[in-house]
């Protein structure tokens, strides 16, 4: 077989091996899908008249329609935590020690791992959605073109969320730490636009919300779903996506580079 040819089987290999963890261990994934639907339910039917009364809308649907983006993206920053907690855990384990030694192609570890946790942050998508759909989401006169490109932005943040998660679990001495390090990927969103409007924050906020990789992400894909200006957001999400995908990839392969101590 070529090299290629190789390079593919191992990482096929690497990407059942992840899937296989997934589904004898359920829980984790179930764990952290549980927070971006508990943030949807309760968003919507404790504060969602409120919420939509504050920014001006008719009723709760108005508000259901500006929130489902945000919790979109938080369910990928949520899901990408167990691609962090798999590499700590392999790492502290000795199987990345171990798959060091072995006539494999050496990028094939990582990639299963990235791979994998992509799969499962789609996969986390389509549920959160689903359950937006189920309480009364709907998109306004998106296309098929908008919607193919909305999910190609959910997929492009996912690569490049799990590829920081998995630098981090590198980095990080054992699983409780991996997963510690990994919180801001839940507590960026919820400090973005993804459940108020930007202008409605204190002006000392602003920053914080505005210069963040999610807020760029979720006007785009509100954009693309709901008809919504999308002006300069557009690119700075795919910016924000490239950059974090190439310091993820890079990060990562510093450290499966490193001699283990």
């Amino acid at each position: 077989m070529s090299s290629p040819a190789l390079a593919v089987r191992d990482c096929s290999t690497m990407l059942r091996r992840n899937l296989l963890h997934a589904r004898r261990y359920p829980s984790l994934t179930l764990n952290l899908l549980l927070t971006p639907v508990m943030l949807l339910l309760l968003f919507v039917y404790v504060f969602g008249d409120v919420m939509s009364a504050g920014m001006g809308g008719a009723d709760r649907s108005d508000y259901i329609a500006y929130v489902v983006p945000g919790i979109l993206l938080l369910t990928i920053g949520s899901s990408v935590i167990g691609a962090a907690v798999s590499v700590a855990t392999d790492m502290s384990e000795g199987i990345i020690a171990r798959f060091r030694t072995m006539a494999i192609h050496r990028g094939s570890v990582l990639v299963g791992h990235v791979l994998g946790s992509v799969l499962q942050s789609v996969a986390g998508v389509v549920l959160v959605g689903a359950v937006a759909v189920a309480i009364g989401f709907r998109s306004k006169d998106a296309t098929a073109l908008e919607w193919l490109a909305a999910f190609g932005l959910l997929v492009l943040f996912a690569l490049a969320l799990t590829w920081i998660a998995v630098g981090m679990g590198m980095a990080s001495p054992n699983a409780e730490a991996a997963s510690n390090s990994a919180m801001p990927l839940i507590l960026l969103p919820l400090v973005s636009s993804a459940f108020t409007p930007i202008e409605a924050m204190p002006g000392w906020f602003r920053p914080i919300a505005e210069y963040q990789p999610f807020t760029p992400g979720i006007e785009t894909l509100r954009g693309l779903l709901l008809g919504t200006e999308i002006g300069h957001n557009g690119w700075l999400a795919l910016a924000w996506c490239l950059g974090l995908a190439l310091l993820g990839y890079r990060w990562s392969a510093a450290r499966f580079g490193q001699d283990p101590k």
